[in-house]
């Protein structure tokens, strides 16, 4: 045998028993066998370079070299679900789903892995490519530091798989290895982890791929995406994943009945203590991808799934007193500051208190032993006081009446909970939460800036608003502390990319008030330059979808304001991207203009969220409810039977899906 054989030998043989030590968890040889046989593959492969292989086993003890990490767009956005925190949501949901579907589903319920996201994807057997979640539409390339990860197959065995495909999943620090390294952070005086999940995350973000190998992370494999998958059903995809090499829950199960989705979740409250990795709740998918697709989309998460998550863990600690932040919309808020308890996996120090109502509702006195959980385990929360044990002449909590940044009087506008401060302009934590919130992935995502960097820079006079940013020269920022020549390129590279940011996410990086990502995009949509926005009146603000009379009012003080009309300007000669381009408006028209839709059943040719953006891109309104209002309703197979008759009864026109694909053919 050559060495070239022995080495593809070798190979093949290595990535077997990693399959069978870290996933199946039946080695067949010893450790020193394995080290035996790894480092024998790794001098033929010094003696044969040009036999390289990027998949090869010797990959996974990783590489000291340092390495920055890509951008990549996801083929498919990574949503985030729902949550649900009780029997009732669930129950909701499946409502939700059963009357949408009008016919018989399955529920594939699956535990959810408390780790960070990752999206894996294969091309003819091999991985190529590894990106975290991100911000959901593009995500950092960790394919080097995946590699390390034993438990993820660098090539697939068996057959059946697509050519090219996706995998998601969650990578994870088992309790085990999560122990060992802070027992090591402790001896070498370094910061500890918070918990599994942040270990996790840091790890998968070392630029040192040769630590993430050190540190000895886990993956499970749950969702399965691509063009021809063996199946339409979820569990029966992850079982042929499972089959290719990948590690699948084996606690998977599919439920017929509402009662066995409920039996799946009460035995795993209890049982998911026993598990060598952290969990903190149920997934509940849809299992028919043909019935995924007809449920479709919102802005933010999938219709056809939802996250149950398990009941906070509570503990008893103390008030030692209370803290207030400043936001960066001006909003005060009260800080609990506890003698530290363990919660949840977690060392808790710290709780919100929200605003001054839950201060007066919980009579906090400083001293008093307070009950601490986390909601949806993970922000922590008092939720009551132990009366009993409250010190004598204790000092009563009040909410505070002048800012504690700048000293200004705070004010709480009617219907409002919060108190605020409304020196906008000279009020440091907003000045610098207005530009952090305008650097921030989903804004202008300016790569090389953080809350760290923002504060240095405000703290040197560098920037006083979103506009300096674009003012900002290299040689200012190389004279600073931690600041090199590199670093200060990269971040005049980064503000510079930036000018290419769509018009939409221009919109919401400015900060107006209740306008989010998605209402952006609305207002994008139907005003389609910041000049038609500032002239927009109230009603014809009213007018657009999901915009009522809160935001359209937010808007135009917005621009009623001559400080944020000459920050707009400023912006403007620093050539942000003020107006849809023409991709933005290609293939935009009036042809349902006025209309008010209402989308009902299961469709052929398109997803019911295809079906909205249709209607939005020709001048419809989506709405969610029949009324005297609605145009008329886009019809599908298994119209609600309650949908039909009030159609039926108000005389509102009903069209099948070719009809409404006719109309908009349409010269």
């Amino acid at each position: 045998m050559t060495e070239i054989e022995r080495i593809d030998q070798l190979r093949e043989e290595l990535h077997l028993h990693n399959y069978k030590y870290y996933v199946l968890n039946a080695p067949v040889i010893s450790d020193q066998e394995f080290d035996k046989l790894m480092r024998e593959l790794q001098d033929l492969e010094a003696r044969h370079p040009e036999h390289y292989d990027s998949n090869s086993p010797s990959v996974r003890v990783g590489s000291d070299l340092n390495k920055n990490f890509t951008q990549v767009e996801h083929k498919y956005p990574m949503l985030s679900l729902g949550n649900t925190y009780s029997e009732a949501e669930v129950t909701e949901f499946y409502e939700r789903v059963r009357k949408a579907l009008n016919e018989d589903f399955e529920i594939c319920c699956e535990l959810k892995f408390d780790g960070t996201s990752i999206s894996l994807t294969y091309e003819d057997g091999k991985l190529v490519r590894a990106v975290t979640r991100g911000d959901g539409v593009k995500g950092d390339d960790v394919t080097d530091n995946v590699k390390t990860i034993r438990s993820i197959p660098l090539v697939l065995h068996g057959e059946g798989y697509p050519a090219q495909f996706e995998i998601r999943g969650e990578i994870l620090m088992p309790w085990e290895s999560f122990e060992s390294l802070n027992r090591e952070r402790e001896l070498r005086e370094e910061p500890l982890f918070a918990n599994p999940r942040n270990a996790a995350s840091g790890t998968l973000k070392s630029q040192n791929s040769s630590v993430v190998a050190a540190r000895k992370l886990d993956a499970y494999l749950y969702y399965l995406l691509g063009e021809n998958l063996p199946h339409d059903g979820h569990y029966e995809n992850l079982q042929e994943a499972a089959r290719w090499g990948f590690k699948i829950s084996s606690h998977m199960k599919k439920a017929h009945t509402l009662q066995e989705v409920f039996d799946f979740i009460n035995y795993w409250d209890v049982e998911r203590k026993n598990l060598p990795v952290a969990t903190d709740g149920i997934v509940l998918k849809v299992n028919s991808a043909r019935q995924q697709r007809n449920l479709g989309y919102t802005a933010k998460s999938p219709r056809w799934a939802i996250a149950y998550k398990f009941q906070a863990e509570q503990a008893l600690t103390k008030l030692l007193k209370v803290t207030y932040q400043v936001g960066r919309t001006g909003a005060v808020t009260p800080v609990a500051n506890l003698e530290p308890v363990q919660l949840s996996g977690t060392v808790v120090k710290r709780a919100s208190l929200h605003n001054a109502d839950i201060i007066a509702s919980l009579d906090l006195h400083i001293g008093d032993s307070v009950y601490v959980e986390k909601g949806g385990e993970i922000i922590p929360k008092i939720t009551g006081v132990d009366l009993a044990s409250r010190p004598a002449g204790s000092e009563k909590v009040t909410f505070i009446t002048h800012c504690p940044e700048c000293g200004s009087p705070l004010v709480r506008y009617e219907d409002e909970a919060a108190h605020y401060c409304t020196n906008e302009t000279a009020c440091p934590p907003q000045i610098k939460g207005k530009i952090e919130h305008f650097i921030s992935r989903k804004a202008m995502n300016i790569e090389g800036l953080g809350p760290e960097t923002v504060d240095q820079f405000y703290q040197e006079g560098l920037i006083r608003d979103v506009a300096d940013l674009y003012t900002l020269q290299a040689a200012d920022i190389c004279r600073l502390d931690r600041m090199g020549e590199k670093s200060a390129d990269n971040i005049i590279q980064g503000i510079s990319r930036s000018k290419e940011v769509p018009y939409e996410r221009v919109l919401f990086a400015l900060g107006i008030r209740f306008v989010g990502e998605t209402v952006a995009k609305k207002i994008a949509k139907a005003f389609r330059s910041i000049e038609e926005l500032a002239n927009a009146s109230l009603d014809d603000l009213i007018h657009v979808d999901e915009i009522g009379e809160k935001i359209a009012q937010s808007i135009r003080l917005y621009f009623a304001n001559d400080k944020n009309q000459k920050l707009i300007r400023r912006l403007q000669e620093a050539r942000l991207r003020f107006e849809a381009d023409e991709e933005d408006l290609a293939g935009q028209t009036d042809k349902l203009q006025g209309k008010s839709i209402v989308i009902s059943g299961v469709f052929l040719h398109h997803s019911r969220d295809e079906y909205k953006d249709l209607i939005e891109k020709n001048g419809g309104k989506n709405v969610g409810s029949i009324s005297k209002k609605t145009s008329f309703i886009l019809a599908g197979d298994n119209m609600g039977p309650s949908k039909l008759e009030k159609a039926q009864k108000l005389g509102i026109p009903i069209m099948s899906e070719d009809e409404f694909l006719a109309l908009l053919e349409q010269e």
